[in-house]
This record gives structure tokens, sequence and C-alpha cells, in this order.
């Protein structure tokens, strides 16, 4: 299959963009060739797909479900009594939903970890797009749920091998206030036997620093650190309590970070502190979380957020340009997961976006990634393309009526039940 998009622009400059099979062949100012399928990009501008790297996809399900309160309130009141009632196509099609709301606002990769590992993965898998997908790990320090978690995700890293490459497997303990040692343990030997990554959340809030340091002497990476548990495949979110000690260790171990700006805020989690971390050398992508807790999956928006609450917080509004956060969310994003994308070069994937120039937010496009980030919603991009194929093209997926109307039947049943 081959693509030709005639007459983009690409930064600065009118381009075409010849796509081979799942790579981006040949970027000049004129192909001519024929191709399989040709699309006019006048007017419209040729950018890298976005990288979510933190989400509970599914919890589509929950949006507006339960809002404003305390996290560990909200996930021991609403969050987890809501989930003991899902099954595997209710996970499978709140799925569908996240991969939808995705596509069409220009996400193709996202670093996911839910319940029901297979209805998650089908998931991506008919929707065309990318995902590091890991089952949510608990065990409450119980010994017998330790062994059944670990049994269960050896048996899921087997099956896994039925979908494509577009599904990676990864393990998903999910914190240190709910999985034992013993798991975590066993997760990072699994994880470095089979060049896995491990999903992780981390320091999100200050009451999981003060009971790590009751349970363990130790604060939350300190811990880590001492059972061998850091490395570069670790994929670590929110990352906010965290001391300069502790930025130190995380930085040693080249563990990667993921900034969670509009979740950390409507959970008064606190703020990221992108500034030390960034100084500290470490790799950082940027994450929307679930939509019980954002409430949305829209990356223009969540690069607009994190942005301002850092020149916010900083006091200073040259931190974190409309460069740095775009390249975040897609090429920093990209090397955080080991993907041959995140800009638009010959020779990488072709997972890439046409947004539409004429509209509304982008006039008068003084500045094209500015614009993108402080002015554009989703709806701004008109095509979406992941692996060489046309997901979206003009606004519209293909299938989506289906998507939305299984969804909202899966909601009435859940909060019949």
């Amino acid at each position: 299959m081959t693509v030709l998009i005639k007459n983009v622009r690409l930064k600065d400059e009118q381009k075409d963009i010849l796509i081979e099979g799942n790579i981006i062949k040949k970027i000049a100012s004129r192909i001519d060739r024929n191709a399989d399928i040709e699309i006019d990009g006048e007017g419209k501008g040729a950018i890298p797909s976005f990288i979510n790297g933190h989400t509970h996809a599914s919890m589509t399900l929950m949006r507006g479900y339960a809002d404003d309160m305390v996290l560990h309130e909200w996930l021991e009141k609403k969050i987890w009594p809501f989930e003991e009632k899902l099954m595997e196509e209710d996970v499978y099609w709140g799925t569908r939903l996240a991969c939808l709301e995705m596509i069409k606002s220009g996400t193709t990769f996202f670093n996911d970890m839910y319940w029901h590992y297979h209805g998650s993965a089908r998931a991506v898998e008919d929707s065309g797009i990318r995902s590091a997908v890991s089952a949510v790990f608990i065990d409450m320090f119980d010994s017998k749920k330790s062994e059944e978690q670990i049994q269960l995700n050896i048996q899921l890293f087997e099956e896994t091998k039925q979908y494509s490459n577009r599904v990676m497997f990864a393990l998903g303990p999910h914190a240190l206030y709910t999985v034992s040692e013993k798991s975590l343990r066993w997760a990072k030997q699994f994880s470095d036997e089979h060049s896995l990554l491990i999903h992780i959340h981390l320091s999100e809030t200050e009451r999981e620093v003060s009971d790590c340091i009751k349970r363990h002497g130790k604060r939350p990476v300190e811990y880590l650190e001492s059972i061998g548990f850091l490395g570069p495949n670790i994929i670590a979110a929110h990352v906010i309590w965290v001391n300069d000690r502790e930025i130190e260790l995380l930085k040693y171990h080249d563990v990667k970070v993921v900034y969670c700006p509009t979740s950390n805020m409507k959970l008064s989690a606190g703020v990221f502190s992108y500034q030390k971390l960034k100084e500290a050398g470490l790799t950082i992508a940027l994450g929307t979380d679930g939509c019980a807790a954002n409430n949305n999956l829209d990356m223009l928006e969540e690069m607009k957020t994190a942005a301002l609450l850092q020149k916010l917080n900083d006091k200073d509004p040259t931190v974190l340009s409309a460069q740095e956060v775009f390249d975040i969310a897609t090429l920093e994003g990209a090397r955080v997961f080991g993907l041959n994308c995140g800009e638009i070069k010959e020779g990488n994937l072709a997972d890439l976006l046409l947004v539409d120039l004429k509209h509304l937010h982008l006039i008068p496009n003084h500045h094209l990634i500015p614009n993108l980030v402080y002015a554009a919603h989703g709806s701004c991009v008109n095509t979406t393309i992941c692996d060489g194929k046309i997901i979206m093209q003009n606004g519209k997926v293909e299938g989506e009526e289906e998507v939305l109307e299984k969804a909202q039947e899966v909601v009435m049943k859940l909060t019949s039940l």
C-alpha cells in the first residue's frame, strides 16, 4: 500500500510525502509517481501524531462519574467499586471509545494500564492504533493474590503474541500502596528477562510518601532502589513528591517519567517539578491519565495545560515553551517507548496527522506549533495516519457510530447493577 500526500505544509515549507507500507519513504518538494491513495494536502499541515504516556483507557466509561474528590477516597469509594462490575467486553467498548477519541484528536500511541487485558488489547487491534498494554497488578500485600497475579501476567505475556506488533505487552504494578515487595521484585526480574516495560504510579501524593516512610523507612524512590526495581525500562507516572536525592536516583537508573498536569490539578495531587527533572536530564513524556481523572484524552489540550501550569508555578513565562511541550508529546514520548516515530522524516514509521490550517482555532497562522499548543483542540485534526494506514480522514472514523452506541449501552448496564 502506498499513500502520497501532495502539497502539504511541513514545518515552513510545502512538501509531498510518500508512504510505502508503514514507513515514510520520501519527502520532497515534488514527488511524481502513482500511489494507491493520493491525499490533497492543500490547506493542511503535517505534524507527527501524539504519544499519550499514561492512560487507563476504558475509564472513558467513568467520564464525569466521580468528580471533585480526594484521590484515595475517589479510588476506594467510587472507582474501585465501579470497576468490580466490569467484564472483558465492557473494557473492550470502553477502550474502543478511548481509541476513537484519541484518533479524532491525533493520538496514535498510548501507554495503558487496566483490568481485563484482552478487552484492551483487542480494542487497540481493532482501532488501528498502537499501545503498550498492561494489566493492573494489585495484590494488596496478600501472598496468595500476589501469586495469582504473577501467574496471570505470565499467561498474558504468552497470549499477547496473537496480536500484531501494534500491541506491546507491558507489566503494570499499580503503585507502592497496592503492590507487595515480592511482586515488585518479580516484575523487575520478569521484565528484565523478556525486555518489557514496567508501568507504575509513583509519588503521586504526599500521603503516598508518608505511608511509604512508615512502612519501609524510606521515601518511594529510595525504597524502589533498595529492592533493585529501578531501571531504564520503568515508566513512572506522576512523580510529583520527589526530593533532590530521589531525582538523582531516577536519573542514575534512567527511569522515564510521565507528566500528567490535568489529572494532577483535578485531584489536587501537586505540581510536577518539570524544570528540576529536565535539568537533571530525565526523559519526560506527557500523559492525560484516565477519563475519570481528566476528563478527556485530548493531547492538544494537555500540552496547553502542561505549559501554562509550569509558567504559573515557576512565575516565568519562558518556561516550557510551545515547541518544548510539543516535542514532549511527540518526539520525547516516542523515545520513552522506543518507537521510531515522533517526527516526520524519511525512514520513520508513518504515524502522522494532517491538521486543518483553515480551522477557526488556527487562523491567523503566524506560527503553527504555538498555534497548536495554545489555540488548537482535537477538532483541528483532519486526518490521522497510523502504521501507514489512514484511520481517520476529513474527521471521520469508520464505525464510530457503533462505538458510541455500544459504549453508552455498557454504561447503562453497569449503572443499573
